[in-house]
């Protein structure tokens, strides 16, 4: 999950144009040095449990954003980390988004109210903070941490100083579970994966409903974010109930260089892609086109486009990040968290691609809940 600047957009841009004049994948790959296979240090940096206030204990912690300038009460490169789940560890209940620095101080940046309809929250992977001071975070409530008793939730709107200016709801908006966001200053885009589209009542059963969602917000001095345009670029993703971890379905989310959306499709094991993404006009069936699938990938959840423009993902299945080239080579995996099924979620590039953020849900001592870094 990461914030898209335009910068960082050209030279991606760079990168494509390069490797489009080889012949082969397998030239381009060569061209494309894995990414993290620099990176041999993990370090704990704190604890992502609230250590006070209303939301004081909740666990569980999902998404992962890095603040790309100060301003109200955020720090440049300072992390936000959202809280899934409450201090009883119930899934679909925290409201929590802590902020921590790079040195390990801690805090609690703001506390989500719940709406009047639900007396639940339940923060998602779903993170982002723009360059003018506004956080976005995803919500999917499940009361008393019971599946069959999820709401659609929302995108809530925080302002720079943690407190909500407004929300986001839409009928397409349908238990928002990743997001990234392309940064314009004046204008932003988001691109929102959703997972409750007819899951809670299939049961348990693999139903292909979910859905990748375009934002477009204007932002005006002295004004909360407006929606501009809302439409479904993405549909037929893999989604499911699940006992243990609630809710399965389309996971991590990025944009390369290429204008191409890359998505993890957790439920069935995938890497998926939807061209042309800031354009599209129509909804790609079928998940999007698949970029790869199976091997390595073992419930792909956090992903993250690298600067050589591979994509990394973080499995949920295992600890393991596993980096796949855009034409669908695998190229390097590694182990964050050994026996780590169930311990990953968002992750994020690092400030100057110094390495990859990540939260680790489990762990050992204070390693549990924690944000993590690999460099």
């Amino acid at each position: 999950m990461s914030i898209f600047m335009p910068s960082r957009f050209a030279t991606r841009v760079a990168t494509v144009a390069a490797l489009a004049g080889f012949a082969c994948a397998g030239a381009a790959a060569a061209q494309a040095r894995p990414f993290i296979r620099q990176f041999h240090t993990i370090t704990t940096i704190a604890s992502a449990v609230p250590k006070g206030g209303p939301a004081k204990g909740d666990v569980n912690p999902y998404g992962v954003a890095v603040v790309p300038r100060s301003t109200g009460g955020l720090v440049r490169h300072d992390v936000l980390i959202s809280n899934f789940n409450n201090s009883q560890n119930q899934q679909g209940t925290g409201s929590s988004i802590v902020e921590i620095s790079p040195s390990g101080h801690q805090h609690v940046f703001a506390v989500v109210p719940r709406p009047t309809s639900t007396p639940a929250v339940g923060l998602t992977t779903a993170l982002a903070v723009l360059r003018s001071g506004f956080v976005i975070v995803g919500s999917l409530p499940a009361p008393g941490g019971d599946s069959t008793k999820s709401g659609a939730g929302a995108l809530t709107i925080l302002n720079a100083h943690g407190h909500m200016v407004g929300r986001i709801v839409a009928p397409d908006i349908n238990g928002p579970w990743d997001m990234t966001a392309v940064d314009r200053g004046s204008h932003a885009v988001l691109f929102v994966t959703n997972v409750l589209n007819g899951t809670v009542a299939a049961n348990g059963k693999v139903v292909h409903s979910g859905t990748v969602v375009r934002i477009g917000l204007r932002i005006r001095h002295g004004g909360a974010p407006e929606v501009t345009s809302n439409r479904v670029i993405a549909g037929g993703l893999a989604e499911r109930t699940d006992p243990n971890a609630l809710i399965i379905g389309p996971t991590g989310v990025d944009l390369g260089s290429n204008g191409t959306l890359y998505v993890a499709d957790s439920v069935s094991n995938r890497i998926g892609a939807v061209p042309h993404a800031l354009t599209r006009m129509s909804t790609l069936g079928g998940g999007g086109t698949t970029v790869g699938t199976g091997g390595p990938l073992n419930d792909p959840l956090g992903l993250l486009v690298g600067p050589n423009g591979n994509i990394v993902t973080a499995n949920g299945g295992d600890g393991r990040l596993v980096e796949t080239s855009a034409a669908g080579l695998r190229v390097a995996n590694r182990t964050l968290v050994k026996n780590g099924g169930g311990d990953l979620f968002g992750i994020a590039l690092a400030p100057g691609a110094r390495g990859i953020y990540f939260v680790n849900d489990a762990g050992s001592g204070g390693a549990a809940n924690s944000l993590q870094l690999l460099h």
